[in-house]
Order: C-alpha cells, then structure tokens, then sequence
C-alpha cells in the first residue's frame, strides 16, 4: 500500500522503515530536513510540507500521524482534514489522550475523513521486534489498512500459542487488535502504560533493596555484596518475573553497574495520569499504578539507585532522555 508518514522521530522513522521493508510506498514528511534526507534516502519519497505530502497519495490517501500528543498532534491532523477529502483516512500511532481521539474523528467525519487511533508500543526498538498495536476506529476502516498493521506487527513469532476460543481474532496472535470504536486503541494503550509504570516500579524498587544490603547500617554478618547484574541475567532465564523490561533492565546493569550515567529523575509522559483519572472515574482501585505514577513526581526531588535503573529501563526501550541530560 501507499502511506504518508508525518513524524520521523525516535519511532516513525522507523515505522516507514518497517513498512518499506514490508513492500509499502511510503511519503515521509518531518520539519526536522534532516530527518526526511535519512528516510528518503533508504526509498520514501520526500515531501516538502503537509500540502506536497497529500499531493503525493493517490486516493483513497491514507496519513499517519507519529508526533508529540497534544498542540502538535491536534494542528496536523487539522490540516490534513482541510486537505484530504471523502473516503481519506488519518491515523494517530502517538500516545493521545483518548478523549481526544473522539473529537479529532467527529471534526474529521463532517468532509468524510475517517480516523483512526493507535495505540503502538515498540519504542525503539520496533524496526526489528514490530510493533504492538491497538486499533480504535471503525471496522471497515481498519480492515481498509490491514496489510499495513500486518506489515508493523511483530507476527507470531515463537511465543507459545495462547488456547483460545473457536472464532477468536486470529489479529491479536500477530500483534495487533481491533479494540474498538475511536478512542478505545489510545485508551487501551493508555492502560498499558500505566501498568508499565507499576512493572518498572516493582523492578526498581526490588533491586534497590538488593543493591542496600551491603550498606553499612546492617550487621556486618548480614552484609551481602551481590551481582546486580547476575541477578538481572539469571531472573531472566525461566523466572516468573522475566519480561522485556527486564532484559532492558540486565542490558543496563551489564553495562554499567552503578548506572552512574543516570540522576534518577523520571518523567511521566502523561498516560500514568490519565490511567488513575480513569481509575477514578470507574472507582476502580489502582494502588500499584497511583503508586507507582507518585514515585515518579517524588525522583524529581531525591533519587535512589532503583529510579535511576527506572530511567535506564525508559532509554532502553524508548530512548527517553532524562529532564538533566537534554540540557547537557
């Protein structure tokens, strides 16, 4: 298929690359020129502004929006309405607040401009793992574009197969899901995210407590030196604890076992929030995740060994740079 990619950042870039490895023609468009160079030079073709990108989709154009949530989403996917027509689709492969989904798409459906929201988690990783995705929109829509989430999506792979119902969407064993009408894919992904904000914390926080028992206020017999990054390593292979983060989390340690190179101070991106605004909302208990969103405002102030292994499990998985190294 053909698709206009707007966002070459940390994960569009590599999305256009995936797709073009996948067999799509893609129309790329960033303000950052160099940005558009890198990815043009490896096969897309080159737009100049918005205007030129539309110009280059043959009909039915389709647009993905890979770029901050929020004033920089919302103006692009503005624009392209005013530029796309009936039977044009937009999607948003951010981290969008959901309810905002909602109403980009009802602005968007009065030209005939479809919407859909993308929840997609890879980080930087996603040009060789895929990406996971969950799709809010409409179903005609979603399976309009399938051969370009086919294409993203990490496939089976060797997982080991899930016993599912007869009839179940054989799209989630590939790595993506139909969640819902507008706004349930950012919504779905929004609570992803803040569960990865509970798993980072837990891991944290466990191995802060490891890293403190050689400390010098404990008995002198009770005293242990331990490997952190043996830990990491060996909790990795057949724990019931192992999981991507952690690899991150051993990647890190291996490298540099006091991860001198990180403060500690961890920023939220905004879904951690919106999960416990959520949580609110349906007095639906989430102590773990407010927990966990909580000691993200307090590594501001102070920071311990286990946030600043929080930060490198952020850079590992999406190049998350801390607030004290983008000054630097």
């Amino acid at each position: 298929m053909q698709i206009g990619i707007v966002g070459l950042g940390r994960m569009g870039g590599n999305i256009a690359r995936r797709l073009m490895r996948g067999g799509h023609a893609c129309v790329v468009y960033d303000r950052d020129r160099r940005a558009i160079e890198d990815v043009s030079g490896e096969g897309a073709t080159a737009a100049s502004d918005l205007g030129d990108l539309v110009a280059q989709l043959a009909p039915p154009r389709t647009a993905w929006v890979m770029l901050p949530a929020g004033a920089p989403t919302d103006a692009t996917v503005s624009e392209l309405g005013e530029r796309l027509a009936a039977g044009d689709l937009v999607m948003d492969g951010g981290n969008s607040f959901y309810r905002d989904d909602i109403r980009r798409a009802k602005a968007l459906s009065a030209k005939g401009v479809q919407y859909l929201d993308v929840g997609t988690s890879g980080g930087v990783w996603g040009l060789e793992r895929g990406y996971c995705m969950m799709i809010g929109g409409d179903a005609a829509a979603v399976a309009r574009v399938d051969p370009i989430f086919r294409s993203l999506a990490p496939g089976p792979g060797d997982i080991p197969r899930t016993r599912r119902a007869p009839g179940a969407d054989p799209r989630a064993e590939h790595g993506y899901i139909h969640a819902g009408p507008v706004g349930a894919g950012h919504f779905v992904k929004m609570v992803h995210n803040g569960i990865e904000y509970g798993l980072m914390q837990a891991y944290a926080e466990g191995f802060d407590i490891l890293k403190g028992k050689g400390g010098e206020a404990l008995p002198k017999d009770e005293r242990f030196d331990l490997d952190l990054a043996d830990i990491a390593e060996v909790w990795r292979r057949g724990s019931v604890v192992s999981s991507w983060l952690l690899d991150l989390a051993a990647q890190a340690l291996a490298q540099d076992a006091r991860l001198d190179k990180f403060v500690g101070a961890v920023d939220d991106s905004g879904e951690g929030r919106w999960t416990i605004e959520a949580a609110i909302e349906e007095a639906a208990p989430a102590d773990v995740l407010a927990a966990a969103l909580f000691a993200r405002f307090r590594s501001r102030q102070s920071h311990t060994f286990g946030e600043r292994l929080l930060s490198a499990m952020r850079f590992g998985f999406g190049g998350h740079l801390e607030e004290a190294a983008r000054g630097r």
